[in-house]
Formats: structure tokens, C-alpha cells, sequence
């Protein structure tokens, strides 16, 4: 291949000008960074700008890595420590030329060596460093799983035995070659969950296999495939590793462990369940090493913000959290505790699980079985000098009442009910059995929040709504300039058009007047009319937001806005 500066390039197709490119070697000088990274990072040009410039001057076709599925022996042809060092992947092999992926072909040392390892003729495809980075880890994650089942297959009896130590490595990397093969078989699972932010882990014996599957950004996502003979090994690894009984199949369990994936501490919460094909096993993953979130990054931004700051700047009173399973409540209380925790305060949480340990917090963990309820723990927890009282769950009305009497005495008190919206929350704590006069003493503000996938940014694309969509989100339909933002699908969202998720949220504050409609007995409808009145905007209005913003697309903000239809 005739040698190419990509600076040249750039600046002859131009992309950049000559000032840029020289800003840019400037920098690159005390970075030592590739000139692609250094100009991508600096904003001056996008990847996809990098890769079309590529295509044309160089010749070399842009691979989608997410439409191409790379044979599994190929990881034993290119060292994984090639491919991790360069950014580049093998696709495929024809006779003696190999296809390789890469996220900069100009690196022609990367060329050489994957030239010299293998003793193949190289054809360079452009692919885009996430594709790329994501290719490298499914191919090598999967050639670990592929060689760790057929070791288990051929001694299953020392595997057995070797799987069932205590599990106290780190997960995944090349030194975990001499494990197990049920440990490196597990290891590989986890670390790919990891990679791909997956927040849970489900393996599912099926009539003839397993099936492993992984939620991410709330979808569930087939990922492979383990033999049937193999599902009990596995099964036992993790029941294992969660400190639960293996010689038990017949009755669900519950356990725990902890891992290290790249540096990250992660926290598993393990659950099984006795299914007509086996043990079915569910996995929760929480990254204990990633910073908590802060209130701006789980989506609160403009009048929320505003009022989620008033509703923790309160001395005492019951804030609630509220919403489905899986709308982000948990992560919303621990943003609420990490802003309140400081050393002038004794903030207690009462949990079931204790999802995240939080230094300076003294975290109580619910037990039932033990007598540890949520009532019985919070009583002991007023005899503990508390300032602020986090409570997981009010579940009933005992808890509920002592509760609300903490947050009229003096304390401030933290928790989340399960409701639709933020006005259902006051008719389900007197469903169970509150007085209204208690709730209207206690209550300082509800937080009510669902979560929408984020729009991927690397195919975001605008477009005029139908007067459907502008009427469903409460839009203006005669309004000509209005756009909508949707994902087309791209490598970088595996062509989903999303990547990641936020928080729609609608707040209610309570005034003196809204105090008054509670302690009147006033139903959702009443309460309704006089939230109107004050400051409250219901979660349709932050959905319309978000959608106007780019931030998510019509058809996610409605999929919310259908699911809080009475």
C-alpha cells in the first residue's frame, strides 16, 4: 500500500483546513495520540467524516461489524493482544487473505504485525472504534466460552470439582486462562454483560439448550447458547459463587457475590427459580466502582431540577419516590442520599437488598425471616438519633404510619411507593390504611419517573411528525416547523437507534392549598384539579420535552405516556 498522512488527506479533500491540522500535530505532540483521535476529540471532524474521507482517498471499504457475524476460530488466528493493542478484528479468511477490521487503517504497524503473526495477505477494512472494540470483545468473549464448553464436555467430573472453590478472582483478561473451565465459562459471561452495560443476566434452560440472554437499555438481547448437558455445571457455578445450597433445585434461592470486570467492582445479586427444564437463573449487576449519579445525570434538568433541589432542601417531612418496577427509583433515592450525606448528619437506610454501599451511611439490610421488617426496623431506628431515615419500600400500613409520624416529629424521611403517577400516590398510602390528615402533615413532594431510551447521536436524524404524533404529545399540529428526532440504526446502537436511557420525571410539591385537598379526603381526579393550580406539570409535558430536544424519540415518549393511561 502506497503510504498516505491522513493530515494530507484531510486537508486536499477538504475536510480540515491547513490552521486545523496544525493545531491538531501541535497537541498531538504532548498527547501522543493518533492524529484521528486528537482531531475527533477536539471536535474538528466526526468518525464518520474520518471514515468517508478514508473510503474515498484510500480505497478501502467501510465493514458494518454489527451486520457481520466473525467465526470463532478466527480469535486463534490474530492474538487477542494484537487486536486490543491496534483496534483491529478479523472478520474472515479466504485462502490466504485474511479481512481485517480496523478502526484506522493507516496504522501500518498494526498491518505488519497482524501480517507477520499470521503469514496472511491483509485486506484493510475502515470500521468505527466503538464496532471495532465491540468486535474484539464479542469474538475473543466468545472463543473463551466456545473452548471452556468443550473442556467441560470432555471431563466433566474434574470440572465439576475445579468449578466449585470459592470465587474470589477477577473476572475475564487473559490471565484467567489457567481457571476452570465453568469459572473462565462464567467469567466470559459476566465480563461481556459488563461490556455491553447490561443490567441483568438471564440463564434459561430451554427443551435442548440454555439460553443466555442480557437486558440492555431495558430490551432483552440473545447472546448465546450452552449446551443442555452442561446447564447443572453452570447452574452450580452460580449458585455457588452467590453462597446458595446446590444440592437444592426444587425451591427458589437468593444469593450474592462480588466480582472485579476490568478494574470495576461489581456487585451481583443472583435469584433462581425451578422452571420444567431446570433451574433458571437470573443475575443483577451493580457497578459499585462507578460514581453515583448526580441529579442531572439520571435527567432532572430545568423547573425539576428546581424542585427536586427545594424538596431535599427540607429539614423534615416524607419525600416519595414513585413509579413501575424498573423506572429508575432506586437510582433516584441513592442520588437523593449521596446529596444528603454529610457529617453533620445520621442518615440511616432501611433496604431489601442493599443494592449500593455508601461510606457514612449506615445501611440496614431487611430480613424477614429474622423479624427485620421494615416496621421493626424503622422502630429501631428512631432509638438511633437519626436525622434522615432512607425506607426501600412502604408496603403496608404499619410501615406507612410510623413513617409519616417520623417525618412530623422532626425527621426527614426518603422512600418510594409503588404507583403510577405522582397524584395516585397520596389514594394508594390511604388504601392502606392511612389517615389523610397524617399524609398532609407528612408530605412534602413526590417524585414520579419512568425511563426512555436515548436517541443514538451517531444517526440521530430529524424529521416532520404526523398530526398523530403532534396530538398524541400535546403538540401543536398545525405548527409547520416542528421536528421529531428518531435513530435510524447504526454499528454504535447495534441499529436499535438508541444507546443509554434517561429519566422523565413530574414532581409535585406540596402547598398549603394541596395540603388542604388531602386532609379533606379529595381523590386522584380532585387532587388533580388543585395540582394544577400550583406549580405541578404532569409527565406528559417532560416527555414533549425530551422528544423537542432530541433526546428521545416520539415513540418511546408514548410508550410512557400509554402506561400511565388509567
Amino acid at each position: 500500500m502506497e503510504y498516505f498522512r491522513l493530515g494530507d488527506i484531510l486537508v486536499n479533500n477538504g475536510a480540515i483546513t491547513q490552521e486545523q491540522l496544525e493545531k491538531a500535530l501541535e497537541l498531538q505532540k504532548t498527547r501522543h495520540e493518533r492524529l484521528g483521535t486528537i482531531l475527533i476529540d477536539e471536535g474538528i471532524i466526526n468518525e464518520q467524516l474520518l471514515i468517508e474521507t478514508l473510503e474515498l482517498q484510500l480505497g478501502i471499504d467501510f465493514i458494518d461489524l454489527s451486520k457481520v457475524r466473525i467465526p470463532i476460530e478466527l480469535a486463534s488466528l490474530v492474538p487477542k493482544s494484537i487486536a486490543r493493542r491496534h483496534g483491529v478484528v478479523p472478520v474472515r479468511l479466504n485462502k490466504d487473505e485474511l479481512t481485517l477490521a480496523m478502526s484506522d487503517p493507516l496504522n501500518f504497524v498494526a498491518l505488519e504485525e497482524v501480517r507477520q503473526a499470521t503469514r496472511k495477505r491483509i485486506l484493510p477494512k475502515i470500521a468505527t472504534t466503538v464496532a471495532v472494540n465491540k468486535a474484539i470483545s464479542t469474538l475473543y468473549g466468545n472463543e473463551g466460552v466456545a473452548r471452556a464448553i468443550e473442556e467441560m464436555r470432555s471431563d466433566p467430573a474434574r470440572e465439576t470439582a475445579a468449578s466449585a472453590r470459592p470465587h474470589t478472582e477477577e473476572v475475564a483478561d487473559d490471565g484467567a486462562q489457567q481457571s476452570a473451565p465453568t469459572v473462565r465459562l462464567v467469567n466470559s459471561i459476566l465480563e461481556r454483560a459488563a461490556n455491553e452495560r447490561a443490567s441483568d443476566v438471564h440463564i434459561e434452560p430451554r427443551a435442548d439448550e440454555v439460553v443466555v440472554r442480557m437486558r440492555i437499555d431495558g430490551k432483552l438481547r440473545t447472546v448465546l447458547t450452552v449446551p443442555d448437558e452442561l446447564k447443572r455445571t453452570v447452574v452450580s457455578r452460580l449458585k455457588i459463587m452467590g453462597g446458595m445450597d446446590i444440592s437444592e433445585s426444587r425451591i427458589p434461592q437468593d444469593g450474592r457475590a462480588n466480582v472485579l470486570v476490568k478494574g470495576h467492582n461489581i456487585d451481583l445479586r443472583m435469584s433462581t427459580l425451578p422452571a420444567m427444564y431446570g433451574e433458571k437463573v437470573v443475575i443483577r449487576l451493580l457497578d459499585k466502582s462507578a460514581q453515583l449519579l448526580d441529579a442531572k445525570a439520571i435527567g432532572l434538568d430545568g423547573e425539576n431540577l428546581e424542585k427536586y433541589n427545594s424538596l431535599l432542601s427540607n429539614a423534615h417531612g416524607m419525600i416519595l419516590i414513585v413509579g413501575p418496577t424498573g423506572s429508575g427509583k432506586s437510582s433516584t433515592m441513592y442520588t437523593m442520599i449521596r446529596s444528603l450525606n454529610t457529617d453533620e448528619v445520621n442518615l440511616v437506610t432501611l433496604e431489601d437488598p442493599v443494592e449500593y454501599d455508601i461510606d457514612g451511611v449506615n445501611q440496614v439490610q431487611i430480613n424477614e425471616k429474622t423479624g427485620m421488617t421494615f416496621a421493626e426496623g424503622l422502630r429501631a431506628i428512631l432509638r438511633q438519633d437519626p436525622d434522615i431515615i432512607a425506607v426501600g419500600e412502604i408496603r403496608d400500613s404499619e410501615t406507612a404510619e410510623i413513617a409519616l409520624r417520623s417525618a412530623i416529629t422532626g425527621h426527614l424521611v426518603l422512600s418510594t411507593v409503588h404507583t403510577n403517577d405522582a397524584l395516585s400516590a397520596i389514594d394508594r398510602l390511604v388504601d392502606i390504611g392511612t389517615a389523610p390528615y397524617l399524609i398532609a402533615d407528612a408530605l412534602k413532594g413526590v417524585v414520579s419517573q419512568r425511563l426512555v431510551r436515548r436517541i443514538c447521536p451517531h444517526c440521530k436524524e430529524a424529521y416532520s411528525p404526523s398530526e398523530e404524533e403532534l396530538a398524541a404529545l400535546g403538540c401543536d399540529v398545525d405548527d409547520e416547523n416542528i421536528r421529531f428526532y428518531r435513530g435510524k440504526g447504526c454499528p454504535h446502537c447495534y441499529h436499535t437507534g438508541y444507546v443509554g436511557r434517561t429519566g422523565v420525571f413530574e414532581i409535585l410539591v406540596v402547598d398549603k392549598d394541596f395540603k388542604r385537598a388531602i386532609a379533606e379526603g379529595h381523590h386522584t381526579a380532585q387532587l388533580a384539579e388543585c395540582a394544577k393550580k400550583g406549580t405541578f406539570a404532569p409527565l406528559a409535558d417532560d416527555c414533549r420535552r425530551l422528544v423537542l430536544a432530541g433526546v428521545t424519540s416520539a415513540e418511546e415518549a408514548l410508550t410512557v405516556l400509554n402506561s400511565t393511561v388509567k
